[in-house]
C-alpha cells in the first residue's frame, strides 16, 4: 500500500494525482464573500461567549494537526521565516503608531 503523500518523510512533498479542470472550477466558484463573511460572524460570536480561550484552543487544535501531518514541524527555518515576519509587522505597526503620537501642524 503506498503511504499518504502528506504524511512521508521525504522533503519534496508533492501533490501526485492529477487535478481536473472541473474541481478547479469548482473551488473558484466558491462564494469567498459569503464565507469570508461567515467567518467573521463565527468568531465574532465565538470571542464574545468564550473570549481569547477561543482562539486559542483554535490554535492548539491547528498545532495537533499539523504535527500529525508533518512530525517534523515547524523547523528551524519555519521558525525563523515567522520571527522574521513577527519582527517586520512590529515594526510597521510602531511606524503607524508613530502618526497618531506626532502632534499635527498647522
Amino acid at each position: 500500500m503506498t503511504p499518504h503523500p502528506l504524511r512521508t518523510r521525504n522533503r519534496d512533498r508533492r501533490y501526485t494525482a492529477r487535478v481536473h479542470a472541473d474541481d478547479l472550477r469548482a473551488y473558484a466558484g466558491r462564494p469567498w464573500r459569503l464565507l469570508a463573511a461567515l467567518q467573521v460572524d463565527h468568531w465574532g460570536r465565538e470571542l464574545a461567549v468564550r473570549g481569547p480561550l477561543a482562539t486559542l484552543e483554535a490554535s492548539q487544535a491547528l498545532w495537533a494537526h499539523m504535527r500529525s501531518v508533518r512530525p517534523d514541524w515547524p523547523r528551524e527555518a519555519d521558525r525563523s521565516a515567522d520571527l522574521a515576519h513577527h519582527i517586520a509587522l512590529k515594526h510597521a505597526i510602531d511606524r503607524a503608531a508613530g502618526a497618531f503620537l506626532v502632534p499635527t501642524r498647522r
